[in-house]
């Protein structure tokens, strides 16, 4: 049994990482968020319980979330591992999960806050179409959108003042994570700042 945990700042590219995960290893991804929207929509017991939190703007509390995984490991697909996208955030929810499953390896994303406020104030795109761009990586061609009617939109929340905040938090959270891991000889740093087929490929190569 495979069990992965991959984390890393936003904007590292665990997104892109995480389906070519996916897609290498057949594991089925578990993110948290996905599995309370699903638990919601289905009206389990775990769901309603999560629900009354959400509807109120309050955080989830970790055992709400603890028994939605263990419920998610009892399902067919996860007999042979999963891929933990975004989970675990804390040393708590680490040791929980401990009590769970065991994990094989952590996939930790790299990427110096610099570049990744830079990757994410910098990207926007088409309002008509959805077309994804970037100042400096993806810039808009001089002929415009491909769909002929360009539209800027950015994000409002991409802005460096948000961006850096929710680096600082995720540093609070995540640096006691990775010393949690690394002293189990579990923890594998991936240097994210390069292209991404050398990310995945160091990625298979930790894997193996």
């Amino acid at each position: 049994m495979l069990n992965i945990v991959l984390f890393g700042p936003p904007g590292a590219g665990k997104g892109t990482q995480a389906q070519r995960m996916m897609d290498a290893t057949g594991l089925p991804q578990v993110s948290t968020g996905d599995m309370l929207r699903a638990a919601v929509k289905a009206q389990t017991d775990v769901g309603l319980e999560a629900k009354n939190y959400m509807d109120s703007g309050a955080l989830v509390p970790d055992q709400v979330i603890i028994d939605l995984i263990k419920d998610r490991m009892q399902e067919d697909d996860a007999k042979g591992g999963v891929m933990f996208d975004g989970f675990p955030r804390t040393v708590p929810q680490a040791e929980a999960l401990a009590e769970i499953v065991d994990v094989s390896i952590v996939l930790a994303i790299d990427v110096p806050d610099e570049r990744i406020v830079e990757r994410i104030c910098g990207r926007f795109s088409c309002g008509n179409c959805g077309a994804v761009y970037h100042d400096s990586f993806n810039p808009l061609p001089e002929t415009g959108c491909t769909c002929g009617s360009f539209a800027e939109k950015r994000r409002a929340d991409d802005t460096e003042q948000t961006v850096v905040a929710r680096l600082e938090a995720y540093h609070q959270q995540t640096a006691p994570l990775a010393d949690f891991y690394r002293a189990s000889g579990l923890l594998h740093l991936i240097d994210g700042d390069r292209d991404i087929d050398l990310i995945t490929a160091d990625m298979l190569k930790a894997l193996n």
